[in-house]
């Protein structure tokens, strides 16, 4: 690998942050946190691009705090993904990162959402490897363990594990992303759309388990309404759907034959959590979080059930809408990318 180019001692990427707040005086604190940390970053990297779909008072708002450090835009809804131009797509944080990747002065570009913190270390590590992929994929963990955090960070460890755990950063080259006319903003699971989108244009795609990248929790209010559309994700990932769907039987099975065998299924969901706790490194992770295991299990035995029931009303509610495609297929992919 090369080394990363720097200009006056900043690496030379775009940072591109799509956000969409609600404004007014309860979000005080998150406006200024953002600012402290969009200070933090232009002395890492040669640019950040905000791209804000928050209504205007909220936009005046970012502005006033974040202008200093960083390149503020507003969405440009027209011309997203691989598909026809045009108004209101459903997944409006696809719209946002495409206006600005468009937008940003560099080849090499770290997407994040609003609540990922990147470090410098992190930002170089993807850096480093885009020097020969096209996109990177590191691993998120929470920078603070509530209760609802552990929960949800079970399903973390268990994916670095058995699957891959989709994180809400990546690194990617806008040359890449440009080139496949960007990712569709049709679908819920965009993060897995990037992903088969860049493969399918022939672009590498690489995973770094141990790039871990800071993410702050969500509210137990945001977390409980997720926890559906997480499962739906699925949909778009037939064998793990499957297997999942098969979770739910054999716990009641396990049930109905003694504590002793659904004792041991837990704690196998245990051991396979904790195995993916040492993975990403045991200093991040509080050692309470591979507990959870067991409660994730249950809960997305149950709620796979639910997204697969919202797929048959014709998709999963999404700010609003419904949106029946989780992600489109490899194969649906290369072809209508083959076409273009």
């Amino acid at each position: 690998m090369t080394t990363p180019d720097l200009r006056l001692g900043r690496l030379a990427v775009s940072v591109v942050i799509p956000v969409k707040w609600s404004g007014g005086p309860e979000e005080l604190y998150r406006v200024e946190e953002m600012a402290r940390y969009l200070a933090g970053l232009r002395h890492t990297v040669d640019e950040v691009v905000v791209v804000d779909g928050s209504a205007a008072p909220a936009r005046l708002q970012h502005e006033e705090a974040w202008g200093a450090f960083a390149t503020l835009l507003e969405p440009e809804e027209s011309g997203a993904g691989t598909g026809p131009g045009r108004k209101c797509w459903p997944n409006g944080k696809v719209v946002g990162a495409l206006t600005g990747i468009r937008a940003a002065a560099n080849e090499l570009v770290v997407l994040a959402d609003d609540d990922v913190r990147h470090t410098p270390s992190s930002i170089a590590a993807l850096v480093e490897t885009l020097q020969d992929a096209d996109l990177v994929r590191p691993v998120n963990v929470f920078d603070s363990w509530p209760w609802h955090a552990r929960w949800d960070g079970a399903r973390t460890l268990l994916n670095v594990v058995l699957a891959s755990d989709w994180p809400g950063t990546f690194g990617l080259r806008r040359s890449t992303v440009l080139h496949c006319g960007g990712w569709s903003a049709d679908v819920l699971f965009e993060n897995l759309e990037l992903w088969r989108t860049v493969e399918a244009v022939g672009g590498r795609a690489v995973g770094r388990t141990d790039v871990v990248v800071w993410r702050r929790p969500p509210t137990a209010g945001q977390f409980w309404s997720q926890r559906v559309r997480q499962a739906y994700d699925d949909l778009a990932q037939p064998l793990r759907l499957v297997a999942e769907l098969a979770v739910l039987p054999a716990v009641l099975l396990a049930g109905r034959r003694g504590p002793r065998l659904a004792g041991l299924l837990a704690l196998a969901a245990v051991g396979l959590a904790e195995h993916g706790r040492r993975r990403i490194g045991v200093h991040r992770i509080p050692p309470s979080v591979p507990l959870w295991a067991p409660v994730w299990v249950l809960e997305r035995s149950v709620c796979v059930w639910l997204a697969v029931g919202h797929r048959a009303r014709g998709g999963v509610r999404y700010h609003g809408r419904r949106l029946g495609v989780a992600a489109h297929s490899a194969r649906e992919l290369r072809d209508r990318l083959a076409v273009h």
